[in-house]
Formats: structure tokens, C-alpha cells, sequence
């Protein structure tokens, strides 16, 4: 798995690149299609002139791309958004996954019997 980590007028600090990564880490464990991932940080100027952090990552599997974000006023806050984010549409895609091989199988079985009756 390749993980970039990447800041948009923000310089990305060795605490805030270890904290992403190791909240990755622990929620794509399980989840072993996973190619790429790419998370971009970024400042975005609101009108209430209060600066939000914004978080997206998109993760390249086998098949589909998975994109998130997110947006906090803190950047910790941000990310742990996203982490829950990326979380759902993992766990979505597994049982996705899970079933399509389920009903493939089951088809399977049925043309066999079909076949041999």
C-alpha cells in the first residue's frame, strides 16, 4: 500500500503524518485490495473569517475508488472525521463484495443441478 500524505498551503507536521497514519493503518487492516492512498490537507477560508481544516482522502481498491472528507476547525478532529467516514464506506464495500461472491456461488450451484437433472 502506498500512502501519500500531502499539504495545500499547509506545511504537514511528523505528528500530524503519524497520526494519519496510523488511524489508516488501523482502519485498512482488514481490507487487503487496497492499492493507493492519498490524503490532501488543506486550509479553507470561510466567511465567518474562521479558518476550517479540510481533510479528503481517496483509497484505489481493486476495482473502485473510495473518497472521503471532511471539514473541522480542528485538524485532529478532521481527520478522526474522515476516519469514520472511510470507515462506513469500507465496511459497505466488504459486504458488497461479500455478497455479490455469495450470489455467484449460488448461481453457481443452481446451473450444476440444472445441468445434472
Amino acid at each position: 500500500m502506498n500512502l501519500t500524505i500531502s499539504g495545500h498551503h499547509l506545511e504537514v507536521t511528523s505528528a500530524l503524518s503519524t497520526y494519519i497514519t496510523t488511524k489508516i493503518g488501523r482502519t485498512l487492516v482488514n481490507f487487503d485490495q487496497v492499492t493507493t492512498v492519498k490524503v490532501l490537507l488543506k486550509i479553507k477560508k470561510a466567511k465567518a473569517k474562521k479558518d476550517s481544516n479540510c481533510v479528503s482522502c481517496t483509497i484505489h481498491v481493486k476495482g473502485k475508488d473510495i473518497f472521503a472528507e471532511s471539514v473541522h476547525a480542528d485538524m485532529y478532529a478532521a481527520v478522526d472525521l474522515l476516519i469514520d467516514k472511510l470507515t462506513e464506506q469500507i465496511v459497505a464495500n466488504k459486504e458488497k463484495i461479500k455478497a455479490v461472491g455469495k450470489t455467484s456461488a449460488k448461481r453457481t450451484l443452481e446451473n450444476k443441478e440444472s445441468v445434472t437433472a
